[in-house]
């Protein structure tokens, strides 16, 4: 009874039992059974399986353009790549994210998914590989070592474009609060001591210039991945892919993924080469410096409410304690902060595992993808929340803000150009001594008429 749950299937290493109903075939099963790692699975990111789909489309329809595979097994296997494109058979993907073999596991899986679900199409029962082979008709004109590479390249891609669209927003966010705070004065801090008077709009405003920049960055960091390494097979000689594959494929993934793809000029150093994945995590990692310190400045703006700095209030979003009534802590950038630094802890990773490629192959690019797409995938999810949870529900303490300008030594500053320096630290430094303010013993030593001081000392005036 339970052999009639299963098919057999064989390998280089023997024969092994598959669920009859799985499209999957033994070399899948040999990468579930060895990768209990991560618990997280190639159908687990949408996109991944997709790209691999592409990949495979584009290079049946390289091979039948150049002769080699038929038009009945080309037609199959291309409606089967566009079935899975549309979203189906994706828990067909199961093999773990981890894994060693260089993503070998990666290119079988969908090597059998495609070739069993082009023989149902054909009219053939799943295992019957003599119509359609995973390696022979799949596989053909490739090797491992460019169909994963190139399914990475696409799959950094179309991550990214909703990555860059959840930045955007963020920054739009940010820029509306810049908008509408832009006469709001408060104190800008430098060492974390008064500095001198700004917006709380300027300062909203350059939050959302960062990130501006960062989402530019990473549209010029996913440039490097449009060339593609597809018909150099096993270590970029072209060994077994038809004359002419590297161009042709590339231009046909072109055309249905609508991507500027291009076939790279040398293929042996492609092959091995990582360094375009370490080119895009450190991307990422420079907007997660960036994000972390932005909600650095948040927490810290919004420190208090009665012994901080109280410019800002934070959307309340939790109990801040199990001890402390009434305590609201800033859940939401802090953890955005802790998503940064898992951010920043990848990028390590992608560069010792770029580091360890050997001879003609980087081994190491199961850990890159993994390290990128959770990446992208952390960081997006971060960004909407810190959003929609904090940034588009934020107030400001105006009246606040402008009392610590008003009683702080840091305006004085404003004044150098018309009193000096050397007489500007003098009344700093009696202002600190007497608990004075700057404006009263400005007039109080005839140092400036009021006239004067009020227009020098006008927050228009300091703000420009």
């Amino acid at each position: 009874m339970a052999k009639e749950k299963f098919r057999i299937e064989s390998d280089l290493l023997g024969e092994l039992q598959v669920p009859k109903d799985a499209y999957y075939g033994v070399q899948t099963q040999r990468g579930i059974n060895n990768y209990r790692i991560s618990n997280t699975r190639m159908c687990d990111y949408p996109d991944y399986v997709i790209s691999i789909a592409y990949v495979k489309w584009a290079a049946i329809q390289t091979n039948n353009a150049l002769g080699v595979i038929n038009n009945k097994i080309t037609k199959a296997v291309e409606k089967a790549c566009k079935e899975i494109v549309e979203g189906k058979l994706h828990d067909q993907f199961p093999v773990d994210m981890m894994q060693g073999g260089a993503g070998t596991s990666v290119n079988m899986n969908a090597n059998e998914v495609i070739a069993n679900r082009a023989l149902e199409i054909m009219g053939y029962e799943k295992g019957d590989y003599q119509h359609c082979w995973p390696n022979d008709h799949i596989n053909c004109g490739q090797s491992t070592n460019d169909a994963y590479p190139t399914t990475i390249h696409l799959t950094i891609i179309r991550m990214n474009k909703p990555l860059v669209e959840s930045l955007k927003n963020l920054a739009a966010a940010f820029r509306a609060k810049g908008r509408a705070w832009k006469n709001v004065i408060k104190m800008g801090r430098t060492q974390l001591q008064d500095g001198v008077p700004m917006s709380v709009g300027q300062e909203f405003t350059a939050f959302a210039n960062w990130l501006d920049e960062e989402a530019k960055n990473l549209n010029n960091a996913v440039k490097p991945l449009y060339e593609i390494n597809m018909g150099g097979t096993a270590i970029g000689t072209g060994l077994n892919a038809a004359e002419g594959f590297p161009k042709v494929c590339a231009e046909k993934l072109a055309k249905l993924t609508g991507e500027p793809f291009v076939a790279a000029k040398d293929l042996i150093a492609a092959t091995p080469d990582t360094s375009q994945y370490v080119n895009y995590s450190a991307a990422l990692k420079r907007l997660a410096v960036k994000l972390s310190k932005i909600c650095n400045d948040l927490r810290l703006m919004a420190s208090g409410p009665c012994c901080g700095l109280h410019e800002i209030n934070l959307p309340a979003k939790a109990p801040g304690s199990s001890i402390m009534p009434g305590k609201v802590n800033p859940v939401i950038p802090e953890v955005t902060n802790q998503v940064c630094f898992k951010v920043i802890g990848n990028d390590t990773a992608v560069a010792f595992a770029a580091e360890a490629g050997q001879l003609q192959l980087n081994v190491m690019e199961p850990v890159i993808l993994e390290c990128i797409l959770e990446g992208i995938t952390w960081m997006r999810n971060a960004m909407d929340t810190l959003r929609v949870e904090c940034v588009e529900g934020i107030t400001v303490n105006k009246k606040h803000c402008e009392d610590m300008v008003k009683n702080s030594i840091g305006i004085v500053t404003a004044l150098n150009p018309f009193i000096g320096y050397k007489t500007s630290t003098k009344v700093a430094k009696k202002a600190l001594e007497t608990g004075k303010s700057v404006y009263s013993i400005v007039l109080e030593e005839k140092l400036m008429d009021k006239k004067q001081l009020d227009k020098v000392l006008d927050p228009k005036n300091m703000l420009k």
